[in-house]
C-alpha cells in the first residue's frame, strides 16, 4: 500500500479514536507510517512498531495476546505480511508489552530477543501456560541487524531491571536522524525506591537512566505508550503537512521534556519515601 493511501485511511480513522483518558488497552488506533522504515501498528494505549526490511521485519512489543489480532490487522493494512516478521523485540517484562511473545512466535516463527536482566521476570509471563520463548539474550549496547537495518539495545533500567530502549538511524529528505523507542522512564504508583529487597539498586538505576537518556542524541521520540510522545496530535499534523514541512515525529525538545517530567516525578517519590523511613 502506498503511503498516500495509508494517509487517507489514517485520516478517516482518527475521528473515531476515543478519548485517551479511557484506559482500554486494545482501543484501536490507525496503523501509520512514522519515518523511513518505521511504522506504528499498536493501539491507542500500546506502542508497537514494525521495522520493515527487504529480508523480513522486526516487531517491537507484542503486547497482550488479545492485542495480537489488532497488531496483525495494522501490519496488513499497511501492505505488509504479518508472517514476514522475523524478529520480536520488547521494551520490558510487563504483560502489556511482552505477554504475547510466544503467540507471535507461534504465528510467524520469529526469534525472540530480550535483555538479560529481564529474563527472570519474563519467565513468569505464561499466558495459557505457554513458556516464554527466548532465542537470544541481549546485553546493553548489543545490536540486532536484519536486512540492512540495525537496532541498538540500550538498557534504561529502573522501570524494570532490563528495561530496553531501542535506537536506530533513520533518514528522511536526505537527512539522517536517530530514532528511539523509549522503554519507560516512569515510576509506577507503588514502586518501592528505598530499601527495596527485590531491587536494591532501583534508585541508582533510575538516576543512571535519566543521565543516559539525556546523553543520547535522539531526534525521533517514540515510546511504548503513544501518549508519552503525543502520538495522536503528531499523526494529525503528519497527515496534513505540506511538502517540505518537517516531520512532527522529529521532536528532540519533546523527548527532553519527557525526561525532565519523569525525573521530577522520580525525585518527588524518592524524597517522600526517604522521609518516611
Amino acid at each position: 500500500m502506498t503511503r498516500s493511501i495509508v494517509s487517507l485511511v489514517v485520516l478517516a480513522s482518527l475521528g473515531a479514536v476515543p478519548a485517551a483518558a479511557q484506559r482500554n488497552w486494545n482501543a484501536p488506533f490507525p496503523a501509520h507510517h512514522v519515518i523511513d522504515n518505521v511504522y506504528f501498528v499498536g493501539t491507542e494505549q500500546l506502542g508497537t512498531f514494525l521495522i520493515t526490511t527487504p529480508e523480513g521485519h522486526i516487531l517491537i512489543n507484542s503486547d497482550f495476546e488479545s492485542t495480537v489480532p489488532l497488531i496483525r490487522e495494522g501490519v496488513e493494512r499497511l501492505g505488509f505480511e504479518f508472517t514476514d516478521i522475523k524478529i520480536i523485540l520488547g521494551s520490558h517484562a510487563h504483560g502489556d508489552h511482552m505477554e504475547a511473545d510466544a503467540l507471535v512466535k507461534e504465528l510467524t516463527g520469529a526469534e525472540v530477543m530480550v535483555m538479560r536482566e529481564d529474563v527472570e521476570r519474563l519467565r513468569t509471563l505464561r499466558p495459557g501456560g505457554k513458556e516464554h520463548p527466548i532465542d537470544r539474550i541481549l546485553d546493553d549496547g548489543d545490536e540486532v541487524t536484519l536486512g540492512g537495518t540495525t537496532l541498538v539495545a540500550h538498557r534504561t533500567a529502573g522501570h524494570t531491571k532490563g528495561c530496553t530502549s531501542w535506537a536506530m538511524d533513520v533518514e528522511e529528505a536526505g537527512r539522517s536522524y536517530l530514532a528511539l523507542v523509549v522503554c519507560s522512564f516512569g515510576v509506577n504508583p507503588g514502586y518501592v525506591l528505598v530499601d527495596n529487597p527485590d531491587y536494591p539498586e532501583i534508585a541508582d538505576d533510575y538516576r543512571a537512566t535519566f543521565a543516559k537518556a539525556r546523553s543520547l542524541p535522539v531526534d525521533v521520540f517514540l515510546g511504548s505508550h503513544g501518549f508519552w510522545y503525543d502520538m495522536e496530535r503528531k499523526l494529525e499534523r503528519a497527515m496534513t503537512r505540506a511538502e517540505g514541512d518537517p516531520n512532527p515525529f522529529i521532536d528532540r525538545e519533546g523527548y527532553l521534556a519527557h525526561i525532565d517530567m519523569q525525573e521530577q516525578r522520580f525525585l518527588e517519590m524518592l524524597a517522600e519515601q526517604e522521609a518516611a523511613r
